[in-house]
């Protein structure tokens, strides 16, 4: 039974963790490890999880993937954990994701940042309006990838069926007018990770997305008290025990210019050396160079230390 509105609200009060998508040498998707993925991070205590989103590769992903990638989540996790499934695209074709995502019995629907090349604010409310006609799962929208106005914030909240909004924005500043204009009772989650965590929650965010702590979830979640506690020395320094790892995943890697290209493997990396499962990319996302390997070893490390300085 998929959990009440209420209860994804307060859900998402908390640390969201991607379920990345580990691919085999071929390319074939190796379902028992994401359960076993999720189990362990489950069992650490993190009770939110991101299926087949941006980060579990979502776009080289088949509709009929996507479905899969889910349903392995939900099966393995207990009734009591919040699993939220990516969504997006088309009309038709996100209606048909959300039908089969109703099937399973995710507990809400993540809807993507917009992949089409011209949008229009009203255009993407009426696109959020009209998935949420078609089904009593409740909405999170993604932000992510434009400039929304303080106004499309606002009318955003209002929209039937939607319980949160993960904002991955790099503005504070807007987040917190938005947060000042819109509904009272929409959850405003940080969609930047750790490092953003401390400067969105002053402005009123009350979760975030992982980024280190997708492999190492002691840390997320130690940071979530601190944050709570409103223990801002201890949450700065848990955030910046994060930065160095999540610097590196925004690097172009090698023979590349654009930013974040090894975004996606660097957290594989991370949940291999974590003792999980990230397995293969795939296409068009590239592997880390060995040289990256070598880099994210140290930076494991370093983060290890300061997770056993911190919170262990």
């Amino acid at each position: 039974m998929p959990l009440s509105p209420a209860e994804v609200r307060e859900s998402l009060r908390g640390v969201a963790t991607g379920v990345l998508t580990p691919f085999d040498a071929d390319q074939g998707i190796e379902y028992e490890k994401i359960a076993e993925n999720v189990e362990s991070l489950s069992d650490a205590g993190v009770g939110v999880f991101l299926a087949a989103a941006n980060i579990s590769e979502y776009h080289t992903l088949s509709v009929d993937e996507r479905i899969a990638v889910t349903e392995a989540a939900v099966d393995a996790l207990p009734s009591s954990a919040c699993v939220l499934a990516g969504v997006g695209g088309n009309l038709a074709e996100a209606r048909e994701l959300v039908a089969a995502y109703d099937r399973i019995g995710v507990d809400a629907l993540m809807v993507m940042p917009p992949d089409f090349t011209y949008i229009h604010e009203q255009g993407l409310l009426r696109y959020y309006e009209k998935l949420s006609a078609n089904t009593e799962t409740p909405l999170v929208p993604y932000v992510r990838g434009f400039e929304p106005s303080v106004s499309y914030l606002d009318d955003l909240t209002r929209v039937d069926g939607l319980v949160g909004i993960k904002y991955a924005i790099p503005d504070a500043v807007k987040l917190g007018a938005g947060v000042e204009a819109g509904a009272d009772d929409v959850v405003w989650v940080d969609g930047l990770a750790e490092p953003h965590a401390p400067s969105f929650w002053v402005e009123g965010a009350e979760g975030f997305s992982a980024g280190v702590s997708n492999f190492r979830p002691e840390i997320g979640l130690a940071l979530l008290d601190a944050l709570t506690e409103e223990d801002w020395g201890r949450a700065r320094a848990l955030k910046n025990a994060c930065l160095p790892y999540q610097n590196f995943r925004t690097e172009t890697g090698r023979n590349n210019e654009i930013p974040d290209a090894i975004s996606v493997p660097a957290v594989k990396k991370g949940l291999e050396l974590a003792g999980l499962h990230g397995g293969n990319v795939r296409d068009p996302i590239r592997p880390l160079s060995s040289e990256d390997e070598a880099r994210a070893e140290e930076l494991y490390t370093h983060l290890d230390d300061d997770i056993a300085r911190l919170v262990e």
